[in-house]
């Protein structure tokens, strides 16, 4: 079976979903930390708190605008199967909230260090789940998504506009949840360390991989 020019393999679909997953399971990681969600999370968490919506229904939200946002980036570069990210937006939803109830069974951290290192497990998996996902080509969350976009349009890595685009959520996280609620809400020292150090991981994963199997992973293809 071929998907956009590609072979469909099992091994493709499964690092996609596992990757996928393996992002929630970082974002659950980094809201249990206490110390606020991850980047990807800041904003529907930030939503949740502020209108109590479903942190899964306000993730699926914010990733259809961001759908739209790739859209008016990409313009005729932007493929049929992109439409398809606001559909993977539910499926992250569903992670999500299923990585968040799972973390009800884990007691929370007791000290600030625990928390910091919680925090610190969140970026490694969710830096892996990326590495996992966004080469198999099949159909990017949204932020990844604007990611690819905006690298590609710049012409700059992805693990640089990783950076950028994770800070820039964090902010307006951070204007949402202090216009709104009068606090930092979903921001706190964890989704800075995650703003900060997600994108350096991934690039850093991805040069340990091209050392050890001296595969050169495109993380622009799209």
């Amino acid at each position: 079976m071929q998907f956009d020019g590609e072979e469909l393999t099992f091994r493709r679909v499964f690092n996609y979903v596992f990757g996928l997953y393996l992002i929630t399971l970082g974002v659950a990681f980094s809201i249990k930390s206490g110390l606020g969600s991850a980047p990807v999370s800041s904003i529907p968490y930030a939503i949740d708190l502020i209108w109590l919506i479903n942190i899964g229904v306000a993730t699926f939200i914010f990733h259809a605008i961001l759908v739209f946002i790739e859209w008016i980036l990409l313009r005729d570069d932007f493929k049929r199967k992109h439409f398809l990210q606001v559909f993977v937006g539910v499926l992250f939803g569903v992670f999500t909230s299923f990585s968040v109830s799972l973390m009800n069974f884990i007691p929370p951290a007791d000290s600030f260090l625990l928390a910091l290192l919680m925090s610190f497990f969140s970026v490694l998996i969710i830096a892996l789940g990326l590495f996992f996902y966004v080469p198999t080509n099949l159909i990017p969350l949204s932020v990844e998504g604007v990611t690819q976009a905006i690298a590609i349009v710049t012409d700059r890595p992805f693990s640089k506009i990783k950076v950028y685009l994770d800070i820039s959520i964090v902010s307006i996280a951070l204007a949402l949840s202090y216009g709104f609620l009068g606090q930092l809400g979903s921001v706190g020292i964890g989704t800075i360390i995650g703003a900060l150090l997600i994108g350096t991981t991934v690039k850093y994963i991805h040069k340990l991989n091209l050392h050890i199997t001296g595969n050169n992973v495109d993380l622009k293809k799209m």
